[in-house]
């Protein structure tokens, strides 16, 4: 089976993730006082997983139409 969000869905989807995932960062970061190696690597790993859902196909973003061709 293939589950498919569609492309709005997607949009805010990858929106909601990203902001959850930023202000969980800084409270994680404040509450044990992560150095910065550290942070970059929960960054990278936050944006490895987005990055294959998109890859697999499960999220299908349009970036809310910012990146739209014209064929004239």
């Amino acid at each position: 089976m293939n589950y498919r969000l569609g492309n709005r869905t997607s949009d805010i989807v990858i929106t909601i993730y990203v902001i959850i995932t930023i202000f969980g960062r800084i409270y994680i970061e404040s509450l044990f006082q992560i150095g910065a190696l550290s942070s970059l690597f929960m960054g990278v790993f936050t944006l490895l997983i987005l990055w294959a859902l998109i890859k697999i196909k499960f999220l299908n973003p349009v970036w809310f139409g910012l990146f739209n061709k014209k064929n004239k």
